[in-house]
Parts: C-alpha cells; sequence; structure tokens
C-alpha cells in the first residue's frame, strides 16, 4: 500500500516563554498538525508490509525519516534541501533522482554496508569512493548519508537517474524498478557480517590503490589508499583517516 501527501513542510522550532504568545501557540499547533500527519501516514502504511511513505515535495527525506519507526522508507519527488557529508547539497529537478531514506538499526559500518548494497542494485560498473560516493565511469552518480542516533539510523540515499549536475553522470534506470532493487539489498547488506561487508566493499572501491589527497580541517594528507580498517577508516600510507574530503589523484 502506497501513500502519496502532495506537500509535506516541516514546521520551525517553537521558541519558549514563560508567557506563551498568540505566535507561539499558533506555532506549536501547526508543527503538532504537521507531525500528526506524518505518523498517521505511517500507519496507513504500516500495514500490510512494506512501510513506504511517498511524499511529493518536501526539505530532505532524512527529515520525515527521523520521525518514524524502524522499517519505514521515505521516498519523494524533489527535495527543497536535500544535504550529503559535510554541510554540501544535493539538488536535482522534480522527478529526476531517486531519493530515499531507509530507517534502520544502528550499526557503525551502516554508511559502508548502504554503498555495497546500492552499487549492487545499480550494476552496470557503479564503483564507489570512499567514504560514501557512487561512480560510474569515475562521475559521481549518487551518494549516501547516515544520520544517527542511540536507537536507530537513518540511510539517506539519492542517485542521479535522468539528470545531473555538470561533471556528474546519470544511471537512466526506472525510479521504481530501482527502488525495489535497493530495498532487498540493503536489508540484505545491512544484516551481513562486517567481514564480509568489508571485503565486498573492497572488491566494489574505485578509491583502493590510487593515490588520494585528504583534506581535514588544518590538514591535508596525500598518499596511496591502502585499505580500509575494521571501523571502515580509510588507511592512506598506514595512517587512519575516519572523515574528511577524500580527491583522487
Amino acid at each position: 500500500m502506497r501513500l502519496w501527501l502532495s506537500k509535506l513542510l516541516i514546521a520551525p522550532a517553537v521558541i519558549r516563554t514563560n508567557k506563551p504568545t498568540a505566535s507561539s501557540i499558533i506555532a506549536t499547533r501547526v508543527a503538532a498538525r504537521w507531525n500528526l500527519i506524518v505518523l498517521l501516514a505511517y500507519r496507513r502504511v504500516a500495514k500490510p508490509s512494506p512501510r513506504v511513505v511517498r511524499l511529493q515535495s518536501v526539505t530532505s527525506t532524512q527529515d520525515i525519516a527521523r520521525l518514524l519507526p524502524i522499517g519505514s522508507v521515505v521516498v519523494a519527488e524533489h527535495q527543497t534541501a536535500g544535504r550529503g557529508r559535510l554541510d554540501h547539497r544535493w539538488e536535482s529537478p522534480p522527478g529526476t533522482a531517486l531519493l530515499v531514506s531507509f530507517v534502520l538499526q544502528p550499526n557503525p559500518l551502516l554508511s559502508l554496508a548502504a554503498g555495497v548494497a546500492t552499487a549492487e542494485a545499480c550494476g552496470g560498473g557503479v564503483r564507489l569512493k570512499w567514504p560514501n560516493d557512487l561512480l560510474l565511469g569515475g562521475s559521481k552518480v549518487g551518494g549516501i548519508l547516515v544520520e544517527g542516533t542511540p536507537s536507530k539510523a537513518i540511510c539517506g540515499i539519492g542517485v542521479n537517474l535522468s539528470w545531473a549536475p555538470p561533471g556528474a553522470a546519470t544511471l537512466n534506470q526506472d525510479r521504481d524498478q530501482l527502488l525495489d532493487k535497493l530495498r532487498i539489498e540493503l536489508e540484505r547488506w545491512a544484516a551481513t557480517s562486517p567481514d564480509d561487508v568489508l571485503a565486498r566493499w573492497r572488491e566494489l572501491s574505485d578509491t583502493l590503490g590510487r593515490r588520494v589527497r585528504v583534506e581535514l580541517p588544518g590538514k591535508v594528507i596525500e598518499g596511496t589508499a591502502q585499505d580500509i580498517g575494521p571501523g571502515g577508516e580509510l588507511i592512506v600510507d598506514g595512517e587512519s583517516v575516519t572523515s574528511g574530503s577524500v580527491i583522487h589523484l
């Protein structure tokens, strides 16, 4: 069962004061109303499984998924404030990309597992760039953003299908078919042992064995990307890198 909402807006945060004002009361009611809509949407699609909420326009699928229970999936036609790692923006015209967020159990290797799952679902020579980019022919075709809490993880995945910004690539696949394959692969790889996830990531990697430059706050590392460690960290000339922007040289 699939539910479409024509448009869903995230209400701004309410600033509380000792004496509530008319505007704060209205804002609180609006926020509560939109939260109720999201929860009702989940309940309507929760039975029968799978639990997929389909939306037209949202700030980000991550914002909606954060409100929902584990097992939920949020898909949108368009994002007005899509984002990637390090506050990078994700922009695409409506209906030209797969924009989806999954609510999953916490997993320290989820970003790598999601990369493997997405590459497997996309097929066609899609490779992985550490830590979370999907490459096709050496150009970016998609990306992954994992945001977590102690109780759940929100895994956002974006794949360019029929449009891409300059220098990027498109996959040219049907969105719903790709989503169906992705859901199967993500469920599989999110439950796979860490050793098997790391082994498959290495096989799909476009980063390992290459010279790279890692840009960190106040520091730049250049060298050969030798391997990934047990926690998913990148090993560059013997030095472990846990975050940063990686450039293939």
